[in-house]
């Protein structure tokens, strides 16, 4: 029996500063190829080159990474300042209504991190662009110095709804998790529930309501370790098990 195909958008970037480039980082391929055991493939996010339909025939799932680059306020109706930082407006206009176009057919679909946003965003959401700086909340950033382990390594408690999915995936509704984020959900779109939060509030899970396939979405990495830890391989292996079912 043939692998299923999973779409890893890609993001874009400049080698040496100046070659235009789309990429996705390794953990991202490594954690669905040995963890959901299926074949990742980099689509990038370019989408004058391919139609939202093409997509949906070609893939049998979709995730939505991890980037530098933040979704462009306008797409949840704000104008864009300094705090916002920089943004990568076609993959703006591929994903958010790849999103919707999955969940609406129950194509199975995970968000990590700026995925975790833009699943907000289309669903008629909004965000916070820098919420450390708001009360009582913590620095979610990556740290700026020290190597890879140190940066991605366990940094909070998120506390899970209980009866929700993510509950009956991690088999606990408190999980310790890594935080490389600056911006993070202000408001939730329609359908959105937030089935996870940080100690200090900020939204960490959803989930869309009354959604027909798996459309879940974190805002920590777990594709860090993905093979090893304990709450990031059970949610790349659910992720797996989705693509396998009949209709997909």
């Amino acid at each position: 029996m043939s692998k299923p195909i999973v779409g890893i958008i890609g993001n874009s970037y400049k080698i040496d500063n100046k070659y235009p480039a789309q990429g996705s980082g390794t953990i991202n391929i490594e954690a669905i190829a040995e963890v959901s055991e299926a074949l990742p493939v980099i689509i990038p996010s370019l989408p004058n080159y391919f139609t939202i339909n093409e997509l949906l025939s070609s893939f049998d799932g979709f995730l939505f990474t991890g980037g530098r680059p933040n979704i462009h306020p306008s797409y949840y109706g704000e104008k864009a300042t300094e705090a916002h930082g920089v943004f990568d407006i076609e993959r703006d206009e591929l994903v958010l209504p790849l999103i919707k176009a999955c969940e609406k057919i129950g194509k199975p679909i995970l968000g990590l991190c700026r995925g975790f946003q833009e699943f907000n965003v289309a669903f008629g959401g909004t965000l916070h662009p820098e919420i450390r700086e708001l009360p009582g909340r913590m620095n979610h950033r990556m740290p700026p110095d020290g190597t890879l382990e140190e940066q991605f390594a366990i940094r909070h408690e998120v506390k899970i709804n209980k009866n929700s999915v993510f509950e009956d995936i991690f088999g606990s509704n408190k999980v310790m998790v890594n935080s490389l984020h600056g911006q993070g959900i202000k408001e939730p779109g329609t359908r959105v529930i937030i089935d996870g939060y940080a100690n200090d509030g900020t939204p960490e899970a959803l989930s869309i309501k009354d959604s027909i396939g798996f459309c879940l979405a974190v805002q920590w990495h777990p594709e860090w370790n993905a093979s090893y830890d304990n709450v990031s391989k059970p949610l790349f292996q659910n992720f797996g098990k989705n693509l396998r079912l009949p209709s997909n």
